[in-house]
């Protein structure tokens, strides 16, 4: 299971390197650079620091990042059983458009699979969440007569909103989905349906912190989330109050 050194060593990457990314956007914002030039050099400045810093703290593990090969000294997935799982910028476009705050960092580590440490920065709040000192979801208010399910911007999945038609939910709009999963722990929407179009990045670390948090992280069916995969791609998940599980379940199974 993971250590201590492994829960401080992801919650202190993922901020730092938000804190690189920071600069590289505020610097670019002055120059005024392209979004698309903001988007190149984040995303690879990024990956090149968590990939050296993981090298040198953790050489024996595995690396799965977003942004391509892991550091040349690290050892091939599938050998050891810990895998670092990492996204170096999630929600790209929200990056590349300052003021934009719902972006993310996403750091964390699976073994055999399961996700036992993680981080996410939210560097636009200057929050990092994470399962060194998770939050509790028994601190949060109840939830409300219409639960809130937040959703993607621009293409919200078919599957979220048949069940906020069903639990009678409002829907509430957020960028990457570090940051629409770090919404249902921070109390601040209940519950986020995703399906389509992700891979182990955009989850691990989200559902790590979710989950020792006290919250309810599966996939669509109710099936235990599953990284390291040959296949990286995930397609979907559910993230929610313990509380809302059985009827989100039930209205995707319906």
């Amino acid at each position: 299971m993971a250590t201590v050194d492994d829960h401080r060593l992801a919650t202190d990457l993922a901020t730092r390197a938000g804190a690189v990314l920071l600069e590289i956007r505020h610097r670019l914002t002055a120059d005024g650079a392209p979004s698309s030039v903001m988007k190149h050099e984040g995303d690879q400045r990024s990956h090149e620091f968590l990939m050296d810093a993981l090298a040198g703290a953790v050489p024996g593990d595995a690396v799965l990042s977003e942004e391509g090969s892991a550091h040349a000294g690290h050892p091939p997935r599938g050998t050891g059983g810990r895998t670092w799982i990492v996204d170096p910028v999630d929600g790209t476009r929200e990056y590349s458009e300052p003021p934009r705050s719902d972006w993310a960092v996403h750091v964390a580590l699976a073994e055999d699979g399961v996700p036992t440490a993680g981080a996410v920065a939210l560097p636009g709040l200057g929050v990092t969440l994470s399962t060194l000192e998770p939050p509790s979801a028994g601190d949060l208010p109840p939830v409300g007569d219409r639960p809130r399910m937040v959703v993607s911007r621009s293409r919200p999945p078919a599957e979220a909103l048949s069940v906020c038609e069903a639990l009678g939910g409002e829907l509430v709009e957020m960028g990457s989905a570090g940051a629409k999963a770090m919404a249902v722990v921070r109390g601040e929407v209940d519950c986020y349906v995703h399906s389509g179009g992700q891979y182990e990045w955009d989850s691990c670390a989200p559902v790590a912190v979710a989950l020792a948090a006290g919250l309810h992280a599966s996939r669509l069916d109710g099936s235990p989330l599953a990284y390291d995969r040959p296949d990286p791609y995930l397609p979907d998940l559910v993230i929610c109050r313990v509380e809302l599980a059985e009827a989100v379940l039930a209205a995707l199974a319906g």
